[in-house]
């Protein structure tokens, strides 16, 4: 992992010479795409690559590309962790534990682990080669174990016919540690030019169905066109770029724009018909069994619909704050007594799909009219939304919002369509100043005092834009509650990757909302920022690590704080 290939393949020629099937050409392939910093070279390796698969194999590359195993609203998941992947390769290298420590402490990476300690297996009866239809049998039996044992019997059985590189991708993929540098749109534009497609047909595909591999399907099949909203199969959300004040807003927006109250839950699209109901959260997971009362809400609607909104805590006509709502989130069977005490509601704001009609090009006004016209059952809530002109009607409004007891204001354009994963062009979102930023987890430290003997100092970062490189902004310790505290300790032991004395160095995959009184130029951060009394807010259970703050977010409040005391200084010039 170097240099730039001397020369890279036309996209109709394969990238090597195996079985274009094969566990191994994909790993070639990856090895190839991540030896160089070239945009165009990934692109064109990549898009060789998936041309020369068959129906089969082309979702299934392609989906292992862009890092995931199975598609995000999928639902399964492996459970594979470090302690299975431990045994089976002290088992299959036959090294002891201090030598795959070693190991491990000179590459921080899982695959390039495991690829050395396969370069030291002793030989065994060749047994094939895996296709990648056996990778997907083996991550589907994992997914599916009804114990550990059995999950890592079918790790074991994988990996035993790996060879050191398709090993490396193979635990690279369990881990969730791709890191090829390739980011969702490279691999969509490399599915365009594999099969001839518009870019820009590839990205809407994506946006509709959220499988990067199902859109493969239908680029290489021509039926790119075909990609459409389907009931219980989430849409990517539309998002909202953030704003520092009214002046700002209505700059970008116009004068005349509709004003939503924004409130202090998690986002989730509920998808009503067919005799079902699923909730899907903003990182497309599945949360239906999260809120058993949302769903049963939903299926009275008696109209098979798919709205885009928020689950709040609501009980006795108000809005509970959001730490009531986190006693909620990642329990799969909320007991009794938490459903009764931290009752949920659905708050919907678009009507997305509605009878098997498509509803995404319309304007938001029509949208709005269809919502408004459906008979919302108990336990179903519309937003609060109001016409606003200028940007003093705005702040207006802001300071309603927040006697509302919530966070500010969603800003919208009045004849804006549904843009599934895009931010910035029709949505806006206004809250206090220097609020909040949504960072990762990037390591810990065991605390002190009664905070001893869990991992409650955290280390956190933002996404470099453009790339999926992390740098720090800051550490925090205080925000949690013990019991999340506990649980995260858990989760991050899971997740370490290399300790040095009391720190954990960390795989990136928990989402941490940081509040802070400042934000200030720093040489002490890689980012160049520091946060300044940094705190947790909440704990981001709805959001994945791809849409965390970047680090121009945080260069544009410094700019914000540096504007403000600069007009500070020239009032009181003026003054004096």
């Amino acid at each position: 992992m170097g240099s730039v290939p001397m020369r890279t393949p036309p996209y109709h020629e394969p990238v090597t010479d195996g079985a274009p099937g094969g566990l191994s050409s994909f790993a070639e392939c990856a090895e190839a795409i991540a030896a160089t910093r070239s945009k165009n070279a990934k692109v064109t390796i990549l898009a060789g690559y998936l041309a020369g698969l068959d129906a089969v194999r082309l979702p299934v590359a392609t989906r292992y590309f862009s890092g995931l195993v199975f598609p995000t609203w999928d639902g399964r998941v492996l459970l594979v962790g470090w302690a299975a992947l431990r045994d089976v390769l002290l088992e299959l290298s036959g090294v002891d534990e201090r030598v795959l420590f070693a190991v491990w402490s000179r590459h921080a990476d899982i695959g390039d682990t495991t690829a050395e300690l396969f370069r030291r297996r002793p030989p065994s009866p060749a047994a094939g080669s895996p296709d990648l239809r056996d990778a997907d049998r083996a991550f589907a039996a994992m997914a599916s174990a009804g114990s550990s044992r059995e999950r890592t019997a079918a790790l074991r059985d994988l990996l035993a016919r790996c060879g050191p590189l398709e090993a490396k991708y193979v635990t690279k993929l369990i881990a969730g540690e791709m890191r090829i540098g390739l980011r969702a749109g490279l691999v969509e534009e490399a599915i365009g030019t594999a099969f001839g497609r518009d870019p820009a047909q590839v990205a809407r595909a994506d946006m509709l169905v959220g499988d990067l591999g199902e859109v493969a399907g239908l680029a290489r099949d021509g039926r790119l066109e075909t990609a459409a909203p389907r009931l219980h199969s989430p849409i990517r959300f539309m998002l909202a770029s953030p704003v520092a004040d009214a002046g700002e807003a209505v700059g970008r927006l116009g004068e005349d724009v509709w004003v939503e109250d924004k409130y202090d839950g998690i986002r989730c699209q509920l998808h009503a018909g067919g005799g079902r109901v699923r909730l899907f959260s903003r990182d497309l997971k599945d949360i239906t069994d999260q809120f058993p009362e949302v769903a049963r809400s939903g299926a009275s609607l008696g109209r098979a619909v798919i709205l885009d909104g928020e689950v709040l805590a609501f009980r006795d006509g108000r809005v509970l704050p959001f730490a009531a709502l986190q006693r909620r989130l990642g329990r799969k069977a909320p007991p009794e007594a938490i459903l009764a005490e931290v009752p949920a509601v659905h708050v919907a704001w678009d009507l997305l799909w509605e009878e098997g009609q498509s509803l995404l090009d319309l304007p938001l006004t029509e949208r709005r009219r269809r919502l408004e016209s459906l008979p919302l059952p108990p336990g179903m809530l519309l937003s609060h939304r109001e016409a606003a002109h200028g940007a003093a009607a705005v702040d207006r409004l802001f300071d309603d919002a927040r006697q509302r007891l919530n966070e500010g204001l969603m800003l919208k354009v009045p004849a804006s369509p549904y843009l599934p994963g895009r931010r910035g062009l029709y949505w806006l979102k206004l809250k206090r100043p220097l609020d909040t930023l949504d960072c990762v987890v990037i390591g810990a430290e065991w605390g002190h005092g009664k905070r001893r003997g869990v991992l409650s100092d955290v280390t956190f970062g933002v996404l470099v834009d453009g790339t999926d490189q992390l740098v720090p902004v800051g550490k925090a310790y205080s925000g949690l509650s013990d019991q999340e505290i506990a649980e995260m300790t858990e989760l991050l032991q899971a997740a370490t990757v290399e300790v040095r004395g009391r720190y954990h160095r960390v795989v990136p995959e928990i989402v941490l909302e940081v509040a802070f009184d400042a934000v200030r130029r720093s040489s002490r951060h890689r980012s160049g920022y520091a946060l300044r009394f940094p705190r947790i807010a909440r704990w981001r259970h709805d959001k994945p690590v791809a849409e965390i703050s970047l680090v121009s977010d945080v260069e544009r409040l410094v700019e914000v704080r540096e504007r403000g005391r600069e007009q500070r200084v020239e009032r009181a010039e003026r003054a004096g």
